[in-house]
């Protein structure tokens, strides 16, 4: 069963492979090959920097961003994003200027605006996750505020059209999406190759997911 984490310039590949690989998923593939891509079991899209870059990256590589249709949108192939990564599956992004997304998960990519006094953005450091729904990828995991912690590195978060879509959020001064899911889509905005044992279980359910 392959793995495709997709090789746009854009991400931390080879710690992804490597948590990927410790969370029990098989055959997983570091690739920019078009080809690789539409026949996977499986796409990881991660992303670090910019909105408009990574997605000025991921279209600029010839047939990539047909290939990840073919393989998420029409053959239904188990798909999550990373930080940016996720960010990408909104309709629009408005970091530096409005900047059109995939629209998978229909939503804007905003700034966050902490609530409270003192708290920077971007925001970085570890925060635990409140649930919004039940979802494969979160079965088993142990959330909630005296649970486990994610790490996070970002100062935009997708604000989705539909609530329906968020299935976890962290507490940073306001609920700041954490993950999202539609369908055979999800993203999350923390970094699960940096997660410890939450990023871990939550790969392994990736690896296993069915939808």
């Amino acid at each position: 069963m392959t793995v495709a984490v997709v090789d746009y310039g854009a991400g931390n590949l080879r710690s992804v492979e490597k948590a990927l690989a410790r969370a029990g998923a098989t055959d997983v593939v570091v690739t920019a090959d078009p080809k690789t891509v539409a026949a996977a079991d499986r796409v990881v899209l991660p992303g670090d920097g910019a909105f408009p870059d990574c997605r000025a990256a991921l279209f600029g590589v010839s047939g990539l961003g047909e290939a990840l249709d073919e393989a998420v949108m029409r053959r239904g192939r188990p798909f999550l994003g990373i930080c940016i990564g996720m960010q990408l599956l909104a309709t629009e992004g408005e970091e530096y200027e409005p900047t059109p997304g995939l629209d998978w998960i229909p939503g804007r990519v905003v700034r966050i605006e902490p609530g409270e006094a003192g708290l920077k953005v971007p925001h970085m450091g570890w925060n635990t996750l409140r649930a919004h729904r039940p979802h494969v990828l979160t079965a088993g995991l142990d959330l909630g505020p005296h649970g486990l912690h994610a790490y996070f590195l970002h100062a935009f978060h997708l604000a989705a059209a539909d609530e329906r879509d968020v299935v976890a959020a962290a507490d940073y001064g306001g609920a700041v999406t954490a993950i999202v899911a539609r369908d055979n889509v999800a993203g999350v905005q923390f970094h699960p190759e940096k997660s410890q044992r939450l990023g871990l279980e939550l790969l392994a359910n990736f690896a296993r997911w069915r939808p």
